[in-house]
């Protein structure tokens, strides 16, 4: 069967690898989409954290389940051969004390489809049962961005959101819009911050943000206090995944104020110890999603909640992917959201 392998930086290569056999507990899945995540282009540039290679990149999936042996029958009660489903594409075990206190997404001995271990650029590939999640109402492209989506469900549910407070998202990217739409599912006034006039357009008229603001063409601290009657955003949640910007964050919330860190970056996030204190500001990170998100997700994708009008930019096949990688890592191709067709 056919993998796009990522060999090293900026090096990516169609390979005729074996199609795997489902072993023990596991079923066989055949790969029809693949979202292409930020944490992907970042490994295609070389620098993304928890990252080797070489590896078959990709864990936002829209899988077909082709084979379900006997062995794996009494995990699989919740799917069946033919269905079309989701992927959680958090290896987890299930014992340490992340996993035992509900917190699967950052177990310690986690394994990430696509970044730590093999993911869904390839054919076919083999899985445990319990990571698939039924979505027999949503088309497969929309399954294909479950897990960009759940990303930013699992960090609105860290930040404890109230009805009507003020938040301010800075990063419209995908992982920024999920953040959005999870935010409006709880009723909060969005204020988007960016540099990307398309991508604030997005915002505002697919996700339903209230407010945009341009960092490029007005004064953003000062506008963002306006916005709030002068007192800042009591949540400030950071999509960017840039440091400058992450940092920037402590400036832009409120007294008493919630950070979340959403976005990931291999580098030091350095603040003001005596502003951390004089606002008492409490800082979360979110990492990965749960089942739980994925299910809020595809309830709403389901429901028409979520729109996602637009927001797949740009598709390309499993043959045409390693020369569109590249492109896809530059803001001037309007890229929201690739896909790559598998099957």
């Amino acid at each position: 069967m056919k993998a796009l392998v990522l060999k090293q930086p900026d090096e990516m290569v169609i390979q005729e690898v074996p199609q795997p056999v489902p072993q023990g507990n596991e079923v066989l899945v055949k790969v029809l989409r693949v979202g292409v995540c930020g944490t992907d282009l970042h490994a295609y540039g070389g620098n993304q954290p928890f990252f080797s290679y070489p590896r078959i990149v990709g864990h936002e999936l829209a899988v077909q389940v082709v084979e379900i042996p006997k062995e794996a029958r009494g995990q699989a009660s919740h799917v069946k051969e033919g269905d079309i489903v989701a992927v959680l594409p958090y290896l987890h075990c299930g014992k340490c004390v992340a996993c035992r206190n509900g917190k699967p997404n950052c177990c310690i001995e986690l394994q990430c489809l696509g970044v730590h271990t093999d993911g869904g650029m390839r054919e076919f590939f083999t899985i445990q049962p319990k990571y698939l999640v039924p979505a027999s109402k949503v088309s497969v492209e929309d399954i294909a961005l479950v897990e960009c989506f759940s990303i930013g469900f699992h960090g609105v549910r860290r930040s404890e959101v109230k009805p009507g407070e003020n938040v301010l998202v800075v990063g419209t990217g995908p992982i920024g819009i999920g953040v959005i739409h999870g935010l409006k599912e709880r009723g909060a006034r969005v204020i988007v911050l960016d540099i990307n006039e398309k991508r604030l357009e997005y915002a505002q008229r697919v996700a339903k943000a209230d407010v945009a603001v341009h960092a490029g063409k007005e004064p953003a601290e000062q506008r963002i206090l306006e916005l709030t009657g002068g007192e800042n955003p009591t949540l400030v949640m950071d999509a960017t995944g840039n440091a400058k910007q992450m940092m920037q964050a402590f400036n832009f919330v409120s007294q008493g104020g919630r950070i979340v860190f959403v976005g990931l970056v291999t580098a030091d996030i350095t603040f003001s110890d005596p502003l951390f204190h004089r606002k008492e500001i409490t800082l979360y990170a979110s990492r990965n999603a749960t089942l739980e998100d994925f299910k809020n997700v595809i309830s709403a994708i389901e429901s028409g909640r979520i729109s996602t009008e637009g927001f797949i930019t740009h598709t390309a096949s499993l043959e045409e992917a390693a020369e569109q990688f590249p492109l896809w890592r530059k803001p001037e191709t309007g890229v929201i959201k690739a896909v790559v067709r598998v099957g």
